[in-house]
């Protein structure tokens, strides 16, 4: 819903009018409903030595076990293991699995001569998502002799569902990929549509397609994922009763402490006054805190956490200030204040509001790096200049609106890559994460170049965002977006602007996909974020934005992560 508000300020008698352009946001949802939490020291040292001990009798009964275990099996360990949300308990463990049956394709392939659909699939997803190159070969014995998948596949749906999956770890130029996503979406939602007329209130198996057929699990976050398979999980005869103790444990101990982290971030937020002192900007803590949650949901990225929901909530109060409330004249004198980055520039911030932002966001970096050693201060000096380029953006995007300057589609795309957040949000990802000299110098160096990853995580963020929310941004004074550019400049309908971003984020994906095959440019650990983020975005900006416009997803999202524990 959008509006102006006339503001008049008097100097040398002269009446100024500002005439603002503003949105109208709906304010929070969630109230002062995560305010206040806390577990007793006790009760979570007795869950955590819970946890522990399970982690021993899983580690020694399934991985221990697991080389004497035929491969197929070995490779549904590790999968359940994974969509439990319980693989950051035992990377080395599944690591080492993995290579090990890698190794062993390398050498003898006859091992896996007789293997399902659903073995192979599963097969090439698993090994796949930990960066191994598997050749496509592997689904040769699949296709007939024109060189399409037999139609006698239709019949075996468990086959169908996991090459389903395994199709979305394609890489660009992977055409067999292609057409295998093609072929068993037709086939999953003719199951589909033929199974509701014999079983009207959805078998599980139906559950779990359509489940699929919205988000597959590689666009999945993990946390979310783990809740909804337990109860899969539960259900499947053959369970193993310790991995499932230990998943329910596991899962509930973690809502514990993220709604922790949550009551101090909201007590954070609510100290900040946003609502008095920043009263345009959509007052989203809960969303962000969900949105970095999908960033890093392990314990031991607490601390990173912490200064990246603080990072995120300072960025998004910025979009709001150059994209919803604040005149051209403020935005240059906002812009020249962060570039200086210095106390001295508040005095020449006017009105108020900015001051208190700027305040504001000086305060909070430099409480950042009182928490760092000062050989490691280095890390909090790079989520700085990632931040003043992002408001650079901001203010570039702020200058076409008040010339009315319509760029061209790559134009666009120099800024709008950057004000997407994405970038920023990477490097300032790494930020807090203190993880065995991963996280270095020259890492930050290699991220600021913009490295395909980054690229393309930032491509899913801005396309899937100007598809999701530029009709509203539209409707008042804004500036056009990647379909506008596009529309133009092409000539194009809307709707052949909006199918060519949808195009345009099929091939990020394959991109992000291709940047975790061996050898990699970073660690893994690094890598994952950039996959994250886009995966945040799929799931918030898919049917239109989650973010501004709170609605189910989010909502759902919220109560599964924060509110309900497993019974």
């Amino acid at each position: 819903m959008s509006s102006q508000i006339l503001a008049t300020s008097s100097k040398n008698d002269n009446i100024h009018k500002i005439v603002r352009p503003t949105t109208n946001y709906h304010p929070s949802i969630w109230g002062d409903r995560f305010l206040h939490y806390d577990i007793p020291k006790e009760e979570l040292n007795y869950k955590q030595g819970q946890v522990e001990e399970l982690k021993e009798v899983v580690r020694k009964e399934i991985f221990g076990e697991l080389l004497c275990d035929d491969w197929n099996n070995r490779l549904k360990l590790i999968d359940v293991v994974e969509r439990l949300g319980l693989s950051y308990h035992f990377e080395s463990e599944i690591q080492n699995e993995l290579q090990h049956i890698y190794n062993k394709i390398s050498i003898n392939d006859t091992n896996f001569k007789h293997e399902t659909l659903h073995d192979a699939s599963i097969r090439f997803r698993l090994l796949r998502q930990h960066g191994y190159r598997v050749s496509l070969d592997i689904f040769d014995k699949f296709k007939d002799e024109n060189g399409n998948f037999k139609e006698c596949l239709a019949s075996d749906t468990v086959g169908l569902l996991s090459l389903y999956e395994a199709s979305h770890l394609s890489c660009v130029g992977e055409n067999l990929l292609d057409e295998a996503l093609s072929f068993t979406t037709k086939h999953l939602t003719e199951f589909l549509e033929n199974n509701k007329k014999e079983h009207p209130n959805d078998d599980p198996l139906s559950k779990e397609i359509s489940r699929a057929l919205e988000r597959p699990l590689r666009k999945t976050l993990v946390n979310l994922h783990a809740r909804y398979f337990i109860s899969i999980y539960e259900k499947d005869a053959s369970h193993n009763k310790v991995l499932l103790q230990l998943a329910k444990l596991d899962f509930n101990l973690l809502q514990s402490m993220h709604k922790k982290e949550l009551s101090e971030i909201s007590r954070w937020w609510k100290e900040l006054d946003s609502a008095h002192n920043f009263p345009f900007a959509r007052n989203r803590i809960v969303e962000l805190y969900i949105w970095i949650l999908g960033v890093y949901y392990e314990p031991q990225y607490s601390f990173a956490r912490n200064i990246l929901v603080k990072i995120i909530a300072l960025s998004s109060i910025a979009d709001d200030i150059y994209d919803s409330y604040g005149i051209f004249e403020e935005h240059k004198l906002l812009i020249e204040a962060i570039d200086r980055w210095d106390k001295n520039c508040m005095d020449k911030l006017h009105p108020e509001y900015l001051q208190k932002y700027y305040k504001i966001l000086l305060q909070s970096f430099e409480e950042f790096e009182q928490e760092f050693e000062k050989e490691e201060t280095y890390k909090v000096y790079y989520g700085k200049e990632t931040f003043k380029r992002l408001l650079r953006g901001y203010f570039e995007e702020a200058r076409w609106l008040n010339e009315g300057y319509m760029p061209s589609l790559e134009e666009h795309l120099k800024v709008s890559l950057v004000t997407s957040g994405y970038f920023m949000l990477m490097a300032c990802s790494l930020v807090g994460m203190k993880s065995n000299n991963i996280v270095t110098k020259q890492v930050f160096e290699w991220l600021s170049k913009d490295p395909k990853i980054a690229r393309a995580s930032a491509s899913v963020c801005r396309y899937m965002d100007d598809v999701a929310g530029h009709k509203n941004e539209q409707e008042r004074n804004h500036i056009p977006s990647t379909i506008e550019c596009y529309m133009k400049q092409y000539g194009v309908s809307e709707e052949e602007a909006c199918d060519e971003m949808n195009r345009r984020v099929v091939i990020a994906w394959k991109e992000i996909n291709e940047e975790f095959l061996k050898p990699t440019e970073a660690a893994s650990p690094i890598l994952v974020r950039a996959l994250n983020l886009a995966r945040v975005m799929d799931l918030l900006y898919k049917n239109g934005d989650n973010y501004t416009q709170v609605g189910k997803v989010t909502k759902d999202s919220v109560a599964v992560l924060l509110i309900d524990p497993i019974p």
